[in-house]
């Protein structure tokens, strides 16, 4: 991204194909995952506080092309989309629910959301099956992908830290190795542990229980749902 940030600054011109196909392999663990999901946040974000000024006083661009960069390539879909997905549905929701006084009308909280989820499913039908669970865990990462996001805009602690996604591939010639030695580890549970998201996951279920004895707007079905999901990825039992 650096390198295609900078020679687009320079003038360059690229071709999207299409059609061009490439192998490719997911990570192996959702450990690698999240290492992954981590730099994809944290990366973008970092680049942009570094090259925001570069980008403004660029003069072989015109202001509309700094205008779509700064403006939709990074604050809108590598800043904006993560902290405002967080902290909107896994914050701002459930705490109007102890504000009785704080309404948030449908058509902000269901009726939007579900229009641009939608739009987004379109191009992938044969996965439509999954969109319930999709939504779950993607804002369940948006905590992970929040956090990285300001690690990057602050350029504090792994900011700069380059983790190579362990594929799929990787891990099964480690797995087999492993079967050779005699020696074999053993993870242990509390490594498996992600403490953010059982806190989140136990505030998110409060929420819901205080909203079944005193709420009027039924959001304790999706705190119910958005729990066990921060539940299930908290105790490791993804992946």
């Amino acid at each position: 991204m650096d390198l295609a940030i900078r020679a687009s600054l320079k003038g360059w011109k690229f071709v999207y194909l299409g059609d061009v196909q490439v192998k490719s392999e997911l990570p192996s663990t959702f450990k690698a995952f999240r290492f992954q999901q981590h730099r994809w946040s944290c990366g973008p974000a970092n680049l942009f506080r570094k090259m925001l000024v570069e980008i403004v006083t660029n003069k072989k661009v015109t202001i509309w092309k700094k205008f779509h960069v700064i403006y939709n390539f990074f604050l809108v879909r590598k800043i904006v989309a993560h902290i405002v997905t967080f902290t909107f549905y896994c914050i701002i929701i459930p705490t109007t629910i102890f504000v009785p006084e704080v309404h948030i009308p449908k058509w902000g909280c269901v009726y939007i959301p579900t229009i641009i989820t939608l739009l987004n499913s379109v191009g992938t039908p044969r996965s439509f099956h999954l969109l319930f669970f999709w939504i779950l865990f993607e804002n369940v990462m948006s905590l992970h992908r929040t956090k990285a996001t300001l690690i990057g805009l602050l350029e504090a602690g792994r900011a700069n830290e380059w983790v190579v996604t362990e594929k799929l591939g990787s891990a099964m010639k480690m797995k087999s190795a492993n079967k050779a030695s005699a020696r074999k580890s053993f993870m242990r549970m509390w490594e498996r542990l992600n403490v953010p998201e059982l806190g989140v996951g136990a505030f998110l279920f409060s929420c819901g229980w205080y909203d079944v004895a005193f709420g009027k707007d039924n959001f304790f079905i999706y705190l119910f749902f958005q729990s066990m999901a921060f539940f299930v990825v908290g105790v490791g039992y993804v992946g």
